[in-house]
């Protein structure tokens, strides 16, 4: 492959950071802007060492490998236009299962400044009722009492740091780029938990020798398929095993706390910042819980992709309305963004065909996300007497999605909620609309004893039941 739209290549840099999880986000997102970085002479020193934890990563790898490591990237233009750039950011690629020796030194070598992670949510080993890390884990025993012999992320990342203190090396950043909220804060307390059960005098060590900075980050990036993989190349005309595709919006927010210095990411766009905090509650507050707002009723409505139900003008007023009315009095514009734009943003960016989201993604799942995405601005609409009627609806919707699984055009479907408990289970199967009120995953807030919301719930429910999805969703656009 020739990269030939770019003014470097690997043999023009030095790695400075280690990635670990070298996945399609990663490489449509902290790749990208390293790669803008790297255009800049002086900023050759922070090209990325990539390392696979997972035998599935080295298919991935080999691709990769095959090609000097290069890969392209099709950005998709919500106007439609797409354009492909060659990534040669990547200088290095281990696998952690066959190279162990390599990946450690690599770890404790002073010219790598940051540890980048994408390891998933559930990477970081946290009990979910608890939020403690799971210390009994079989990989996380053996790795506690097998040091130099590591097969887990942090079981690498301690013995890497047991070697770099050695060195004299100095300290280090770990970075989480995880899609999750305080991601800094997360892996910070699953390292240090690890830390402190395997090696005290790492973990004070590690105390003032480490740094986890939280940030945001934000790029639609969809798994690519064979059928991609030829489409990208006949658009791009390059032969590419390992292609990947994402749309044209993309945000990286990091609060600034790095400890061996850092790359001049704020070059090219990167936002750094004291408290990433109000960044991470508007994207909950109108990206998530607009994602949550409108796939149930558009899954009702038979739709099932994003971009689809986007084309249906009532979904969009609905989602528009949700953000202008109740969201935005409840959500402090972080410095630097204007929240209007943001949100016109997010309306273009749903409705964006290249990369459409599957809605039964977006409503899997939905015990977890209705008490981060929903709950805690509902609970502040309530405080401040604001109209629950869109909310109300939302929560009508979801019973009829769970308790009958059948849209209005009468298709039958299943639905995915892993963390349903028995107790939550025989509240959607009963057949009082109210005993719904009562899951687990709403009860930060007293809905069942705030008589305007089960109010108009109730109506919503008798709506949607007699009437279909599409009357009662007209009824809430054409309130004055």
């Amino acid at each position: 492959m020739d990269p030939q739209n770019n003014k470097y290549t690997q043999n023009d840099c030095t790695s400075g950071i280690l990635h670990i999880g070298v996945g399609n986000f990663h490489r449509a997102h902290q790749a990208f802007y390293t790669h803008l970085l790297l255009a800049n002479e002086s900023a050759r020193n922070w090209a990325i060492c990539g390392v696979g934890m997972l035998e599935s990563d080295e298919v991935l790898f080999d691709k990769l490998r095959a090609q000097h490591l290069d890969y392209t990237l099709t950005i998709c233009g919500r106007n439609g236009v797409n354009e492909t750039v060659t990534i040669s950011s990547i200088k290095e690629l281990l696998l952690a299962f066959k190279q162990p020796e390599l990946v450690l030194n690599r770890m404790a070598d002073a010219a790598i400044k940051i540890i980048t992670l994408t390891i998933t949510e559930g990477g970081y080993n946290l009990d979910k009722s608890t939020n403690k890390f799971i210390l009994d884990d079989p990989q996380i025993v053996h790795d506690i009492e097998n040091p130099s012999d590591p097969k887990t992320v942090f079981g690498f990342v301690a013995e890497g740091l047991r070697q770099r203190r050695a060195n004299g090396a100095g300290g280090i950043t770990i970075l989480s780029c995880d899609n999750l909220q305080h991601n800094g804060t997360t892996a910070k307390a699953a390292f240090m938990a690890f830390f402190e059960a395997q090696d005290k005098d790492l973990s004070t060590w590690a105390a003032a020798n480490l740094t986890f900075p939280n940030s945001m980050v934000d790029r639609i990036t969809p798994a690519t398929t064979p059928e991609d993989v030829e489409r990208l190349n006949k658009s791009s005309a390059f032969r590419d095993e390992a292609p990947v595709y994402c749309e044209d919006f993309i945000q990286w927010v990091i609060e600034d706390d790095f400890i061996a210095g850092r790359p001049d990411w704020e070059t090219v766009g990167v936002q750094f910042t004291d408290d990433v905090s109000a960044f991470e509650n508007m994207k909950l507050s109108l990206l998530n819980a607009s994602h949550t707002l409108l796939s149930y009723p558009s899954f009702l409505l038979g739709y099932r992709k994003v971009d689809e139900a986007m084309a249906d003008e009532d979904i969009v007023s609905f989602v528009r309305e949700f953000m202008d009315i109740d969201i935005t009095p409840n959500v402090p514009a972080p410095e630097g963004i204007d929240l209007e734009e943001y949100k016109q943003t997010l309306i273009e960016r749903f409705a964006n065909k290249a990369v459409s989201d599957q809605l039964s993604r977006l409503c899997y799942d939905g015990i977890s996300k209705f008490p981060v995405y929903i709950m805690p601005n509902l609970a502040k609409m309530i405080a401040n007497q604001q109209d629950l009627s869109r909310v109300a609806f939302l929560f009508a919707n979801y019973r009829h999605y769970l308790k009958y699984q059948k849209d209005d055009k009468k298709v039958e479907f299943n639905y995915a909620e892993p963390w349903l408990n028995a107790a939550d289970k025989e509240m959607i199967a009963g057949e009082d609309p109210l005993s719904f009120l009562g899951l687990s995953a709403f009860k930060s807030a007293p809905l069942i004893n705030h008589n305007e919301f089960t109010t108009s719930y109730q109506k919503y429910v008798d709506s949607i039941q007699n009437d279909g999805t599409r009357i009662a969703l007209k009824a809430i656009l054409s309130k004055p």
